[in-house]
C-alpha cells in the first residue's frame, strides 16, 4: 500500500511539473514575440498578452544566425508558415527563416543561410525531461517548450501568424 501512495504522489508531482501554469485562453493568436535574452515567448492576441513561455534557444549563444550549421537562433520578422505532427521533437511549427534580409546577409558573407527553424517541444521520448530543459540552451537554432506547452501553442496559434525574433 505503501508502494503505491509513493508511486501515485510521484507521479502527481511529475504531472504538476509537466502542466502548463494556466488555461488555454479563448480566442485566437495574431502574434508571437520571442525573446532570446529573456528565455521567453509571448503570445498576443487582440493587442494584449495572453500566454508567456519559458523557452530555450540556440546553444550557440547570443547573435543573429548568419550561416547554416551556426546553432544560433534568427533575429527578424517571420511567420508561421507550416506544422509537423510528425516532428522528432514531439510537434513542431516552422519558422518562415530565411526572410529576405536573412537570404541578403548570407549572400554578402558568401555562406548559405540554412533554414529549418522551428519553434516545438522536446525529442520524442525525452518528454519526462519538462521544465528541466530550460537549464541549459540546447537547440540548433529553434525555440524550445516543453510537450505541453507546445501542444498548447499548436493549438492556439494558426498558420500565418507573425512571428518576431529578438535578440
Amino acid at each position: 500500500m505503501r508502494t503505491l501512495l509513493f508511486i501515485g504522489s510521484f507521479m502527481l508531482c511529475v504531472g504538476v511539473m509537466a502542466a502548463p501554469d494556466k488555461p488555454v485562453p479563448q480566442g485566437q493568436a495574431y502574434k508571437v514575440i520571442v525573446e532570446k535574452k529573456a528565455h521567453r515567448l509571448t503570445v498576443y492576441s487582440a493587442g494584449k498578452e495572453i500566454r508567456k513561455y519559458k523557452i530555450s534557444v540556440g546553444r550557440g549563444g547570443p547573435g543573429k544566425k548568419l550561416k547554416e550549421g551556426d546553432k544560433l537562433t534568427p533575429e527578424g520578422s517571420y511567420i508561421i508558415d507550416k506544422r509537423n505532427p510528425e516532428s522528432s521533437y514531439h510537434l513542431a511549427l516552422h519558422v518562415s527563416y530565411p526572410n529576405a534580409d536573412d537570404i541578403a546577409a548570407a549572400a554578402k558573407a558568401g555562406v548559405p543561410p540554412g533554414g529549418d527553424i522551428m519553434i516545438h517541444g522536446l525529442a520524442n521520448g525525452f518528454g519526462w525531461v519538462g521544465r528541466l530543459h530550460r537549464l541549459k540552451d540546447w537547440t540548433l537554432g529553434c525555440v524550445a517548450l516543453t510537450n505541453p506547452e507546445i501542444e498548447e501553442l499548436w493549438k492556439l496559434i494558426p498558420d500565418g501568424t507573425p512571428v518576431e525574433i529578438r535578440p
